[in-house]
C-alpha cells in the first residue's frame, strides 16, 4: 500500500465555511484531528490562535450546536458539535466513494489550501486523485510506502508530531542541517520559542520510548 500527501486548493464554492474565513482571521491555521461519519458530527480540531479568535472563526459554521474550547500546544483545541459537515456535496461524495483511508490531521491554511494524507492501493489512490482534480486544483506532494506503527507508543501529542514532521520537511534533521527552528516555526505558524519547545518535548518522549524499548 501507498501513503500519499495531497495539497488541494478549494474554490470558495466548495470550501468549508470555517476555511473561507481564515483569510480574515488572526488564526494562522486549522488542523482537523478527529471526525466521525454520523448523522450528527463531533470534530476535534487544533487552531493556531487564541480562544476568542477561534470562537469568532467558528461562528461561520452555521451547523454547529456547541463549541468547547481548550487551550494547549501553543493554540486552541476545539470540540465542535455539528448537525452536518458543511463541505460541498461533490467533495463529500468523492470522499465517501474513494476506496482509500484518510489520516489525520487535515490541515486548513489561508488562501483555500488544505493538506491531507490518504492510504490505499495505488490504483485507488490514482483514481481518487483523478476524480479530485475534476473539482479542485489538487497536487501530489509526497508518495511513500505505508507501514503500520510498530515502535512502542510514546507520549507525543498531535501538535508535537506535526512539529517533528515540519522539522523533517525543512531539513532540520539533515546532516549537515539545512533548516532551523525558525523555519519550523514558519511551517507551523507559531513563535520560534513555541516551535523549539514542541521539538524538545517530542524528542525527549521519543528518546525515552526508544531507551525503554531496549
Amino acid at each position: 500500500m501507498r501513503r500519499v500527501t495531497f495539497a488541494v486548493d478549494y474554490p470558495p464554492s466548495l470550501a468549508h465555511p470555517m476555511h473561507r474565513q481564515l483569510d480574515e482571521s488572526p488564526v494562522s491555521r486549522a488542523e482537523l484531528l478527529m471526525w466521525g461519519p454520523m448523522d450528527t458530527v463531533t470534530t476535534l480540531a487544533w487552531y493556531g490562535g487564541e480562544p476568542d479568535a477561534v470562537r469568532s472563526l467558528l461562528d461561520a459554521v452555521g451547523s454547529s450546536t456547541a463549541v468547547d474550547l481548550v487551550t494547549g500546544d501553543g493554540g486552541t483545541y476545539a470540540f465542535v458539535h455539528q448537525t452536518e459537515y458543511e463541505l460541498g456535496a461533490p467533495v463529500l461524495d468523492l470522499v465517501a466513494d474513494s476506496g482509500v483511508v484518510f489520516l489525520p490531521p487535515v490541515t486548513f491554511e489561508p488562501g483555500g489550501r488544505a493538506r491531507f494524507e490518504a492510504v490505499g492501493e495505488s490504483e485507488f489512490l490514482a483514481a481518487f486523485h483523478a476524480d479530485l482534480r475534476e473539482h479542485v486544483d489538487a497536487t501530489v506532494e509526497r508518495v511513500a510506502d505505508f507501514r503500520r506503527w510498530t515502535t512502542p507508543a510514546v507520549d507525543v501529542t498531535a501538535r508535537q508530531r506535526e512539529a517533528l514532521a515540519a522539522a523533517v520537511a525543512v531539513g532540520y534533521y539533515e546532516v549537515p542541517r539545512t533548516g532551523s527552528v525558525a523555519d519550523v516555526a514558519a511551517e507551523l505558524g507559531c513563535a520560534g520559542s513555541t516551535a523549539g519547545e514542541l521539538l524538545r518535548k517530542a524528542e525527549a518522549a521519543l528518546v525515552r520510548g526508544f531507551v525503554d524499548a531496549g
